[in-house]
């Protein structure tokens, strides 16, 4: 695909850098020299130095024959005026939009192609607030991920010492849980990829991935490792946009606290939040710590714009007794070193925002794309369409089914029609060698290599080779 990017901030340079590496031609438009210099030497994209509202820069972007733009400056009205441009006098087919303000998301009717005519969009700092809340709410994993709608999610937990399938056989799952279907979909050991098979043992340390329906996830993770406690206190480092819509989300079932150095910003979210206490202070003070009881603390939350930040006040917060702690990271090479030493969950912003906006560019009906292990895997949630006669995947068995290796069939949800032809309820299936595909199931499939993706992207198209 000809695809445009607006922005070379976090976001735009993580989305350059997925699309680059799919063999995509990419230009990418920023109003600052330096960071489009950074990125040129760094990837193989084409750059314009400019506003991306402007008829000229987008004219020079390419924005004649381009297939996609994806809007995403800091600056909401930017990319506004930028899809709308794109659309009057490009005619350019697909617009995509990063809004951070929730105005236009009340206000959907802007957004349409009489307005401002943005076909998808995307709010990275909702997405990322989404993502913590799921972790909040299941403290011993790494990743929690829904697909379809929520009725089916994938974990990623760590095996512990004592869990009741540590040092078992995968096969010994359906002895252990004989009424719940669930998958271990990868495996990853001193960070390296194992494919999951029946005599596979889990190792203490190992990152184990499972998928499952959602009722069934808590017990799921019991058989990993222990169980935490429940999560009562959190406290929040950062009262940036994701610090604030977070504590306004979880204030009315946790005992919140909200650490801010800026006095006016202090003041300003204080004024937004109900339960939720704000304290004025450095998230590296030690003794204010003390003072508001690190000791007590379920989980510490670091979530400002500075990296270097973030890794100190959540290290120096584990040493002095907070339970569990979690850090925003914006670099990826930072979060890699950092998660599991002081900091239990490092999270890259981009990389866990960066699947609903994959999810408009994939081929193929992709539905979800969720970023694993920050960037080097991922899991897709495709629809099967087609017959046998026109589908590589259709009416075949999971064993017949060329997946390239390294890629696994996980999960599948079926909808099960009335007769009016409404759907009647979503079941999942945990396939077996045997298992067929139909036309319609939501399929989630597992890579464990990013470079897999667009193989399994061409193998779920319908071809026309075949009519």
């Amino acid at each position: 695909m000809k695809i445009i990017i607006l922005g070379a901030g976090q976001v735009g340079a993580s989305v350059a850098e997925n699309l680059v590496s799919e063999a995509n031609d990419i230009t990418l438009v920023d109003t600052n020299p330096e960071h489009l210099e950074i990125l040129r030497d760094r990837l193989e994209l084409r750059t314009v130095l400019g506003n991306g509202a402007s008829p000229q820069v987008l004219r020079d972007a390419g924005a004649d024959d381009a297939d996609l733009l994806i809007a995403v400056t800091q600056s909401d009205q930017t990319n506004l005026c930028a899809c709308r441009v794109a659309k009057t006098v490009f005619n350019l087919p697909t617009r995509i939009a990063r809004l951070r303000s929730t105005d236009f998301v009340e206000h959907p009717e802007l957004l349409d192609s009489d307005n401002f005519a943005v076909d998808f969009s995307i709010c990275p700092e909702q997405i990322v607030t989404d993502y913590i809340k799921r972790l909040i709410a299941f403290p011993e994993a790494l990743q929690v991920l829904e697909f379809a709608d929520g009725v089916l999610s994938l974990i990623c937990v760590t095996a512990f010492e004592g869990g009741p399938l540590v040092g078992h056989p995968l096969k010994a799952l359906r002895y252990h849980m004989p009424n719940i279907e669930v998958r271990i979909a990868a495996i990853y050991r001193h960070g390296e990829p194992l494919i999951p098979e029946g005599d596979t043992t889990i190792l203490p340390g190992d990152e184990v991935f499972c998928l499952a329906a959602t009722v069934h996830i808590r017990q799921v993770m019991r058989e990993m490792r222990r169980s935490d406690r429940v999560t009562r206190r959190v406290m929040i480092a950062g009262g940036g946009n994701i610090g604030l819509r977070l504590a306004r989300s979880i204030e009315a079932d946790y005992n919140v606290k909200v650490l801010e150095v800026d006095k006016h910003r202090a003041e300003a979210i204080a004024t937004q939040l109900r339960r939720a206490l704000v304290l004025r202070g450095d998230t590296t003070d030690e003794k204010l710590l003390e003072n508001e009881g690190i000791d007590e603390v379920d989980l510490f939350l670091a979530l400002t714009n500075d990296d270097e930040d973030n890794i100190m006040s959540t290290s120096l917060a584990k040493r002095m007794g907070a339970r569990r702690t979690l850090a925003l990271i914006n670099r990826r090479s930072y979060a890699d070193l950092v998660q599991g030493g002081p900091i239990d969950i490092a999270i890259s912003p981009a990389q866990t925002s960066i699947g609903s906006l994959l999810a408009h560019v994939r081929r193929g009906d992709v539905v979800a794309v969720h970023s694993l292990r920050r960037g080097a895997a991922e899991a897709l949630e495709i629809i099967a369409h087609g017959k046998e006669k026109d589908s590589n995947v259709v009416g075949r068995t999971i064993e017949d089914i060329a997946l390239p290796k390294g890629a696994t069939i996980g999960a599948i949800v079926r909808e099960e029609l009335r007769p009016d032809g409404k759907v009647m309820r979503r079941g999942v299936v945990i396939p077996h060698h045997d298992t067929v595909i139909e036309s319609g199931d939501h399929v989630i499939v597992f890579c464990t290599h990013k470079k897999l993706v667009r193989q399994v992207e061409k193998l779920f198209q319908v071809g026309f080779t075949f009519l």
